[in-house]
């Protein structure tokens, strides 16, 4: 692979992720294993790489799955076809085996359900080519092969995969329609967290109102790149926080509107193209009961302080506008755009 011209100069193993669609921690794996070197000379995860640099990657063939599959592990499935496998995760599921948690993952699950998955993200992550926090609940592709998953590697690389969300969040969000874009790195106090820095990846999260509340807002959110707590950092850092946040949320925020009793953030719906035939898939999952329970409880609240009746205030799809480029760039401290 070469750098291209205009690149900035960033440490290697950032732009062999980036480039590749690999996670960064299989890359610095593959790196310590020396399997990566330019003009020869092998690099070391902290080395920088310039426009015009020339590296070869040496990724193995994925060895053998040590996953045990567990049926037990209920799948909702949304699509399938002979590529893709796109399920609706349930909140308090993780994605994949990491510390802590070595069983009962989404991936034991799918080996149950489909044997033969895409191996080239890591033998642990078996099909996986995203992932959704554990507390976020929503819709999740799996590749059933390594040309499937190639393809929609590449796919997300390159920005073609559209991947909406629904969230509630504190306060009245002023614009109708927006745009944060604000770099997300480390926090440098709490590295267990992530925050807008200076130096940090870029960042672009869109949003619309669909529906507002006394208090709280629901917005519909394209999640244009996809780093770590994206959407959970940049609607923190606009003052909007996610509704039942444990990490970036405080106070009312984090306790949520009566009876919510876990993070309000959703993946909805996935845009992509078939790896086989690149034609449109589209699935989407509507919200969970015990969110749509919240919603229901903010209308009957907001209609009895009125004293009108609320028939008819569910929430509306705003299908008219997806895809639709929003006003200008807000600041991550500032609530702008146009309505």
């Amino acid at each position: 692979m070469v750098v291209p011209d205009g690149a900035a100069v960033q440490r290697v193993d950032r732009f062999v992720a980036d480039a590749t669609g690999l996670s960064r921690s299989y890359v610095q794996r593959l790196i310590a294993e020396e399997r990566l070197t330019r003009a020869g000379s092998v690099l070391r995860a902290r080395d920088v790489v310039a426009p015009g640099d020339r590296l070869a990657l040496d990724v193995p063939p994925p060895a053998p799955l040590d996953l045990e599959p567990d049926a037990r592990i209920a799948l909702s499935v949304v699509h399938e076809d002979a590529d893709v496998l796109i399920v609706d995760k349930p909140a308090g599921l993780v994605v994949h085996p990491a510390p802590g948690h070595a069983s009962g993952t989404l991936v034991h699950g799918l080996l149950a359900h489909a044997h033969d998955l895409g191996g080239i993200a890591g033998v642990r992550r078996p099909g996986i080519v995203h992932r959704l926090d554990r507390d976020t609940s929503g819709l999740l592709m799996v590749a059933k092969h390594d040309a499937a998953q190639a393809s929609l590697m590449a796919q997300l690389k390159a920005r073609r995969v559209k991947k909406t969300y629904l969230a509630l969040v504190l306060g009245s969000v002023a614009a109708a329609v927006g745009r944060i874009e604000a770099p997300i790195g480390r926090d440098p106090r709490h590295r267990t967290r992530m925050a807008v820095v200076p130096d940090g990846r870029p960042a672009v999260t869109g949003y619309r109102v669909r529906e507002r509340f006394s208090g709280w807002t629901l917005l519909e959110l394209d999640l244009v790149t996809g780093r770590t707590h994206q959407i959970r950092v940049h609607l923190d850092a606009i003052g909007h926080p996610v509704a039942g946040d444990p990490v970036y949320g405080t106070g009312t925020s984090r306790r949520g509107p009566d009876g919510l009793r876990r993070l309000f953030l959703h993946a909805w719906r996935l845009d992509l193209a078939s790896p086989s035939d690149g034609n449109l898939i589209r699935a989407t999952a509507p919200l969970p009961d015990e969110l749509e329970a919240v919603l229901d409880r903010l209308r009957g609240a907001d209609a009895e302080a009125s004293g009108r009746g609320h028939a008819g205030r569910r929430v509306v799809h705003a299908d008219a506008v997806a895809g639709e480029p929003g006003p200008p760039a807000e600041s991550p401290r500032g609530s702008a755009g146009g309505r």
